[in-house]
């Protein structure tokens, strides 16, 4: 199922969804290199929380919450920790 995410570069998915996949990779689980935002489902497995391919509209926002709040945050953590990195080379 595509993403409804409407990101403010389109050009830049395909390095969005790259991070997401070593983001996810780097905190245990497995990623398809092919299909990263399926990491959700895993996510939402181990939360124990029933995400199925297709409608899911029988989820709450808090559960749904739960499922990319994980995914989402850590990409903007690792996203922070690079722009630091940036930062700092640049300073020097």
């Amino acid at each position: 199922m595509p993403s409804k995410n409407k990101i403010l570069v389109p050009q830049a998915r395909k390095q969005l969804d790259q991070l997401k996949a070593d983001v996810m990779k780097a905190k245990g689980y497995k990623v398809d290199n092919e299909r990263p935002d399926a990491v959700k489902y895993e996510v939402a497995k181990e939360l124990g929380i029933p995400l199925s391919d297709g409608y899911n509209g029988k989820l709450t926002s808090e559960q749904a919450g739960k499922i990319g709040g994980p995914i989402g945050g850590n990409m903007v953590k690792e996203m922070v920790r690079l722009a630091q990195e940036q930062m700092a080379k640049n300073q020097q």
